[in-house]
């Protein structure tokens, strides 16, 4: 930095603007500034050197503080920065300081994930390789994805996110502040399908019905997947995939799609336990339900009317991004041969 100084101020004696020093010393456009500083600094000051900075040095995120913190991360890692600035008696900013900038690191938040034992791994690899050949030999946007959640009249509640400001807790109206819970409250099992090109209609599982064979065929098979190819792809061909619920792996089940699906994703080809591949688990569920339940529901009837009314509304361009984020996380999973990818 400082030969580089000093070339630029005998150049500037020698008559040369700004422009031609920088093509002269091939710096670059972004570090005009430092060369209008540095003439500027010499003229001002007959120096080349940096001004002696002003300010004190650190009291508190010192060295030795840092590597405390550093030690006592790397002993453990699941660490409360709250809790390390009560112990060495410091504000909490501070050891944030510390953990961000002089570090390098943050903090993660730990997730609850489906058991993977070492056979669900390979499992999980080996169909993901062949998932990948499939989506690089099919259009992606010939498959339709399904699948089944259950929503209640209950209010969602994200207690990482949803936040109130106030400037004490006690003065937060109640009807506010709490987010009542009940045990067992109505709810109602919902299934529905997507593709880049579309959607299926929601379809409501009626309450004290259990999803069999039979009913999986009667409710969704024969009167939605079943038209399919007219309803949503103009009478073009598609692909069929579902997750590996008993319903959907029956032997009856497999039967009857092979008999009137002519391409589906069989049971053998989807990778076990991955809702982290299916657009509707890590996308699309999450999506309805911020919208539907961002208030509670008085009755069942209101929740179904909400969620028919916010299915629609939900723009098609966001379907099909969840539906072509797929490539990537089967990649992803392959990548870390079969385990955790979120």
């Amino acid at each position: 930095m400082e030969h580089e100084r000093s070339a630029i101020i005998e150049l500037a004696k020698n008559g040369k603007t700004q422009k031609e020093i920088l093509k002269l010393l091939n710096i670059p456009a972004n570090r005009r500034k430092f060369v209008y500083r540095t003439i500027r600094r010499y003229n001002e000051t007959g120096e080349v050197c940096d001004k002696a900075r002003s300010g004190r040095p650190p009291s508190v995120t010192t060295p030795a503080l840092q590597k405390l913190v550093r030690e006592r991360i790397r002993r453990n890692p699941r660490r409360s920065m709250r809790k390390m600035a009560q112990e060495f008696k410091v504000s909490e900013s501070s050891v944030r300081k510390i953990v961000k900038v002089n570090l390098g690191m943050r903090s993660f938040r730990r997730k609850r994930v489906h058991f993977l034992s070492e056979q669900v791994n390979v499992k999980r690899l080996q169909r993901c390789k062949g998932q990948l050949r499939r989506h690089v030999n099919h259009d992606i946007k010939k498959i339709v994805f399904s699948g089944e959640k259950i929503f209640t009249i209950e209010e969602a509640l994200n207690p990482q996110n949803d936040r109130i400001i106030s400037h004490k807790s006690s003065t937060i109206d109640p009807d506010l502040k709490y987010v009542p819970r009940v045990q067992k409250p109505l709810s109602v099992m919902v299934w529905a399908g997507i593709s880049a090109v579309g959607r299926t209609p929601l379809i409501f599982v009626p309450a004290g019905v259990k999803i069999n064979s039979t009913t999986y065929r009667d409710l969704i098979l024969e009167p939605i997947v079943k038209n399919l190819s007219q309803t949503m792809f103009n009478g073009g061909s598609f692909v069929f995939q579902q997750d590996g619920a008993p319903a959907h792996t029956s032997n009856v089940t497999q039967t009857w799609l092979q008999s009137n699906i002519p391409c589906f994703i069989e049971k053998e080809q989807w990778p076990p336990y991955s809702p982290d591949l299916n657009p509707m688990d890590y996308s699309v569920w999450s999506i309805l339900e911020s919208r539907v339940c961002a208030k509670s529901h008085k009755s069942i009837d209101s929740l179904k009317r909400k969620l028919r009314e916010e299915w629609e509304k939900i723009p098609q361009d966001v379907l099909r991004a969840a539906v072509e984020a797929l490539p990537g996380r089967i990649s992803s999973v392959i990548h870390d041969k079969g385990g955790y990818i979120e």
